[in-house]
């Protein structure tokens, strides 16, 4: 018999990481410079990590949400004086940009919530 339940999550899931992708079309090169300067590794490998999960016929929902809480948390440890410095140095709105984009994310992440 067919559960229909985990079909419902599963297209749900779907659902999230397609807007998921459709955010990145739009705000991942502001991302990627933001993940740039912060200078940490692990940042631009869990971005990276997203572009290979969308580089599926259908995308890993699993991988994507991974992704998505590892930039989250990187961007949640920042500390205020470092984006002042990457300001600074760089003339980038470091500490706006992750504001922006930590909401962003937190959002996108809440829809695999609901997915669940």
């Amino acid at each position: 018999m067919l559960n229909t339940t985990t079909l419902d999550t599963a297209e749900a899931r779907l659902g999230a990481a397609y807007t998921v992708e459709q955010h990145l079309r739009r705000h991942g090169a502001s991302l990627c410079d933001l993940l740039d300067a912060l200078d940490d590794p692990s940042g631009f490998s869990a971005l990276c990590d997203l572009h290979v999960a969308f580089g599926q016929p259908i995308p890993d929902t699993d991988a994507v949400e991974v992704a998505l809480r590892d930039i989250r948390r990187i961007l949640a440890d920042q500390m205020p004086s470092s984006l002042d410095r990457i300001g600074r140095e760089r003339g980038l709105p470091a500490a706006d940009m992750t504001r922006w984009h930590g909401a962003r994310i937190s959002e996108l992440l809440g829809r695999f919530s609901l997915a669940d």
